[in-house]
């Protein structure tokens, strides 16, 4: 049973919580976790109390679910979660299925104004479409992930996507190919569902963000080119939304769009050494890193750590990193899809270039932090692949921070 329904289900068991919400709904294939935090980070400056569900995590189950940033306590996702866990709906829901009711009792019950969605997987079959139509929808740029549930072409993927546009919503569009535009602007049409189109052509960078015609200069603390298309999305949304009544200010657009981040995208989680972490899990997001790293450090080659799922198309997300590759390891990230970081490397080699590799994220990290240690090494090191690889990276580096610091503390009662 398609997750829809199984939410559906759970739903109205629960008493339906989604009746008394207000949304914003937001699929595509990249940049729809990075759109959700611009959008939420102005609906917060706007002084709305928001909801904001997304997916995966990186370290913590509770920041899938989040009131004007603040993660749901743990003892109101365990209360929830075991509310969930006694209701009988005669199919067994996925974890995904719990989550997402979960953030939507939290969010009525907290009295939250507006609730901004992230999709999991898809849009038309996905467990968030069991809503009414949103006031706005969302679609960020569509590309090829997910081949095996969502469509073998980017038609087939968009039809997929473009499952969330419901009559009586907006529809905000990021930067689209031709064929999955063309599928967008049918289901619009069809629906007359009134849309408004990220012009990436008129986005010019700046030194600290960019600029967009007839708009004051945007600051942003998020890096990266392609977080400028989604700044935008988040923008376009949020006027959609003042519209239609709410407190959406120039201020609040401002501040919202330079205070906002996303851990995990085009991160610098350390300084020295340099590392720098992204959750790039398909081509179109190691192609759009790839290009930043180009625009932020022109004429530099990069130590690439690189984790993958075994069902993603690696080959050519690999080659896209090469160019720029001054050597690489492979990593074998802790899931049943992950890619084993020899078959990674050996294919690396056999492209000459240097790679070795690790059978855990810990491995990976020391050998990090002693080519760190090395005085005449200045590489920086960038960090790639799986969301929840990148989630390890970022655990184990915590793990050593406290580590130092625990050691730095035990030096001083020394002395």
């Amino acid at each position: 049973m398609p997750g829809v329904e199984i939410s559906r289900k759970l739903l109205a068991a629960a008493d339906n919580p989604q009746k008394d919400l207000a949304f914003v709904h937001i699929a595509g294939t990249n940049g729809k976790g990075s759109t959700a935090a611009f959008l939420h980070a102005v609906l917060k400056e706007a002084g709305m109390k928001t909801g904001l569900f997304t997916s995966p995590h990186l370290m913590d189950f509770r920041e899938r679910i989040r009131i004007n940033g603040e993660r749901i306590p743990k003892q109101e996702a365990a209360r929830l979660g075991q509310f969930l866990l006694d209701i009988d709906v005669g199919v067994q829901p996925t974890m995904f299925d719990y989550c997402f009711v979960m953030a939507l009792l939290y969010f009525k019950e907290q009295g939250c104004e507006i609730v901004i969605l992230e999709t999991g997987l898809g849009g038309r079959l996905d467990a968030t479409n069991a809503i009414d139509a949103p006031l706005v929808s969302i679609i960020t740029g569509i590309g090829y992930d997910h081949t095996s549930v969502l469509g073998q072409t980017l038609s087939e993927i968009a039809s997929e996507k473009a499952g969330i546009l419901k009559k009586g919503t907006r529809a905000v569009l990021g930067s689209q190919k031709p064929e999955a535009e063309a599928v967008l602007r049918k289901r619009c049409n069809q629906f007359a569902i009134p849309f408004r189109k990220v012009e990436t052509e008129q986005i010019l960078p700046s030194e600290d963000g960019f600029s967009y015609p007839g708009e004051q200069p945007y600051q942003m603390k998020m890096i990266g080119n392609f977080q400028y298309e989604n700044a935008m999305a988040a923008i376009l949304a949020a006027r959609e939304l003042g519209r239609l009544g709410y407190p959406v200010t120039k201020q609040a657009l401002h501040r919202g769009i330079a205070e906002a981040v996303w851990e995990g995208r085009m991160e610098i989680v350390s300084q020295k050494p340099f590392l720098l972490i992204d959750g790039a899990h398909n081509t179109d997001g190691v192609a759009a890193l790839m290009h930043s790293l180009k625009e932020l450090y022109p004429d530099e080659k990069f130590h690439f750590i690189v984790g993958v799922l075994a069902d993603k198309d690696y080959q050519t997300m690999v080659d896209l990193a090469l160019p720029l590759a001054a050597g690489v390891t492979a990593v074998t990230p802790e899931s049943e899809r992950a890619l084993a970081g020899e078959e990674l490397s050996a294919y690396i080699r056999e492209k000459g270039i240097c790679a070795d590799s690790c059978q855990s994220v810990r491995e990976a990290m020391e050998i990090f932090m002693e080519r760190g240690k090395r005085q005449d090494i200045e590489r920086k090191t960038v960090a790639f692949g799986s969301l929840y690889f990148i989630g390890e990276m970022k655990r184990e580096l915590e793990k050593r921070k406290k580590m130092d610091e625990n050691d730095h503390l035990s030096s001083i009662c020394i002395l």
